[in-house]
């Protein structure tokens, strides 16, 4: 018999903005296979995460993904939905919102961040009482005087492969401290999943560095002339990935012009000092499309349309602390609604 540790990861009730928590569970096991079939239901005390009253406390954790966990001894990590004492999804579960059972939708997240260091408060690169040169040399930069954080981003995307994520990029972003990664996956909740844990992984990392992680798509203030943090979501169905037709194509877009606030309800908090229509942005009050166009609320990337109209489109308007499976749900919902 093996001590087998699992480390239970769910979304706390905050609102807007939900938070992960975890704990970790020590149970013997006999040729562990790190299946979901091989572990059960735990609980917590939602009082304390702002899911439940003192009175009536219990909620309960149902594992809905495990990942070896590359950084303990027999560890893994296990995803799960919360629900109510009953077994129904807790008003705070995005995951079940998810309209996407036969997996037929595919998404790419991009998930933008900037690496804080917990003493000045600042970005990596940023001086304490002033600022870095303009951004414009950080993109994609290499060498010391541009880039910063490559050792964290680089253990971070060796955790997420050891993990066995479907983890498919990393670069350093258009300002100082600013950095992306990128994860694909072939349905809507294991592309949530995907992303919630790699998050985990890189905020538990930040412990012993001496930084911290900020999602905040503005964390630099509205009037600051630096670029946010957005986590674009490219997606595609069945249609959009085999129909050859720009029509189709338009048609899906301009389903999604009555929509805005709906989209952006639920496409992260202060994603109003993002999208202003600078920094490859569109407005939080227009909505728009376009071809390889990245000042649009929705690109139609030019590879979708040289491969004669089969592909994907990218969102590009959630926000970097946006919640993935609230992002995926309303897309799903928005695009099956498209009169094609």
């Amino acid at each position: 018999m093996a001590k087998i540790k699992l480390e239970y990861l769910w979304l706390d009730g905050y609102f807007p903005t939900q938070n992960l928590r975890s704990k970790t569970k020590v149970e013997e096991h006999e040729d562990f296979k790190g299946t979901l079939e091989e572990i059960g239901n735990w609980s917590f005390d939602g009082s304390s995460t702002r899911q439940a009253e003192g009175g009536s406390s219990d909620c309960l954790l149902v594992p809905v993904a495990i990942y070896p966990d590359p950084d303990r001894i027999n560890g893994y990590l296990v995803m799960t939905e919360v629900m109510n004492a009953d077994g129904t999804p807790h008003v705070s579960n995005g995951r079940a919102t998810i309209d996407d059972d036969d997996n037929d939708f595919w998404f790419g997240f991009e998930q933008e961040y900037f690496i804080m260091d917990t003493k000045t408060q600042l970005p990596l690169g940023f001086p304490v009482g002033g600022y870095p040169a303009p951004q414009g040399m950080y993109y994609c930069s290499v060498g010391g005087k541009n880039t910063h954080g490559r050792d964290l981003v680089e253990e971070h995307a060796d955790l997420c492969i050891d993990a066995g994520l479907n983890f498919e990029g990393i670069n350093q972003e258009v300002a100082s401290g600013q950095w992306e990664f990128q994860l694909f996956a072939k349905g809507a909740k294991k592309a949530g999943d995907e992303i919630w844990v790699a998050r985990y992984l890189l905020d538990r990392l930040t412990e012993k560095y001496g930084y911290y992680i900020d999602y905040h798509p503005k964390p630099l203030g509205k009037d600051m002339d630096w670029n946010g943090s957005g986590m674009h979501a490219n997606f595609s169905n069945t249609t959009l990935r085999t129909c050859g037709s720009k029509e189709t194509y338009e048609a899906i877009c301009e389903a999604f012009r009555p929509v805005v606030k709906e989209h952006i309800e639920v496409y992260g908090e202060f994603n109003d000092q993002r999208l202003t229509g600078l920094h490859e942005t569109a407005s939080i009050t227009d909505f728009s499309y376009g071809i390889s166009d990245r000042g649009a609320s929705i690109r139609i990337p030019i590879i979708t349309v040289e491969k004669g109209w089969k592909g994907w489109l990218e969102d590009r308007r959630p926000a970097s602390n946006g919640d993935p499976y609230k992002i995926a749900g309303r897309i799903i919902k928005t695009v099956k609604s498209a009169k094609i």
